[in-house]
């Protein structure tokens, strides 16, 4: 038996050596270790051997398999190697190929417009200042001379969480927050950041928009200097050829308070459907802040005065952009948004 297991290995590993292919190899294994293999054959016969032999004859024929599966995984191993090989050198990569063109994002119109504004002021010498968009009643009414039980602060135009707490409604807690800081100081800030009304959604309105305002608080602050910061501004975002009226308005936290308007930007002031035929377009609100105000914000109105005004960023990009409809802002069509990239 033991012969016969020796000439078994003998002639496995030459069948192995000539295997040239996985198919062939598998065959080789189960002709030789399978159950029904040949090494299987010759061990069902150590029954017939004396006790002395059969630990003989098993250890010889534990080691005719042993030599038999080293062959077998590696002739395995090679073959998987060279698949590999091969795969790897099919899908060789020419780098020398044009890359696909990717589609490349840009600024968000809204942000590119705030953006414009905030480089304007800054240019003007004016500091930007940030509050929460969660705000207490405290800042967003109180401290700007709207105490309780004022029309302008009914609960169908904010969006209260709690008795006094609400979503922001305009931008301008921050003017009081920033007073409040400066200890007296002199102020030029504006404020840029989201705000919250309770606004059904259309052509003209949402229920979140962006707002800019600013703030100038020190000795000597006129209304001409008001007029003329305005007018600096309107000319560096719609041309220098852009002029603005002021009409006599009413704000609670501001007196005396104007709405500003604009050349309309399509037919240059001379009456067009966009502006109704008058020539104007309005654009923001503005005033001289109120002597209450400047009380709560820690300020003597009988040393200083200050002005403030406020715009609607996305007002101010339609009449740029010649837009007629706030909500493409917000649908994110690439068709629409896609123009903007290359402005």
């Amino acid at each position: 038996m033991k012969e016969r297991l020796e000439a078994l290995r003998a002639e496995a590993l030459q069948e192995l050596q000539s295997v040239d292919n996985p198919q062939q190899l598998n065959d080789l294994r189960v002709k030789y270790l399978g159950k029904k293999g040949a090494l299987t054959e010759i061990l069902r016969g150590m029954g017939g051997l004396s006790a002395e032999e059969r630990p003989i004859i098993g250890q010889v024929g534990n080691d005719v398999r042993a030599a038999i599966e080293t062959v077998i995984d590696e002739k395995q191993n090679a073959f998987l190697a060279a698949e590999t090989e091969n795969r790897l050198r099919a899908e060789t990569i020419d780098v020398t190929l044009p890359g696909k063109a990717l589609p490349t994002g840009a600024v968000h119109p809204l942000n590119k417009v705030a953006q414009e504004i905030e480089d304007v002021f800054v240019g003007l010498g004016y500091s930007i200042a940030e509050g929460p968009e969660v705000e207490t009643d405290y800042f967003n009414f109180e401290a700007l001379n709207l105490p309780k039980n004022h029309p302008a602060r009914d609960m169908q135009d904010s969006f209260y969480i709690t008795e006094d707490i609400l979503m922001r409604t305009h931008t301008s807690p921050v003017q009081v927050r920033t007073m409040q800081q400066m200890n007296g100081k002199p102020i030029k800030v504006i404020c840029p950041g989201k705000v919250y009304r309770r606004d059904d959604d259309d052509a003209t309105h949402s229920f979140q928009f962006n707002q800019i305002e600013g703030l100038v608080v020190g000795p000597n602050i006129r209304m001409s200097d008001l007029k003329g910061t305005l007018l600096q501004f309107v000319q560096q975002m719609y041309g220098e050829q852009a002029q603005i009226r002021l009409r006599p308005s009413f704000f609670p936290f501001t007196e005396p308070s104007a709405e500003v308007d604009v050349t309309c930007v399509q037919c240059g002031g001379h009456g067009c459907r966009m502006c109704k035929q008058t020539g104007w377009l309005e654009i923001l609100g503005c005033g001289m802040v109120h002597p209450r105000v400047l009380e709560m914000g820690g300020y003597d109105p009988a040393e200083v005065s200050g002005f403030a005004f406020g715009m609607g960023v996305e007002r101010i990009a339609l009449l740029k952009y010649g837009i007629d409809d706030i909500r493409h802002f917000y649908t994110n069509d690439q068709r629409f948004l896609s123009q903007f990239a290359r402005m």
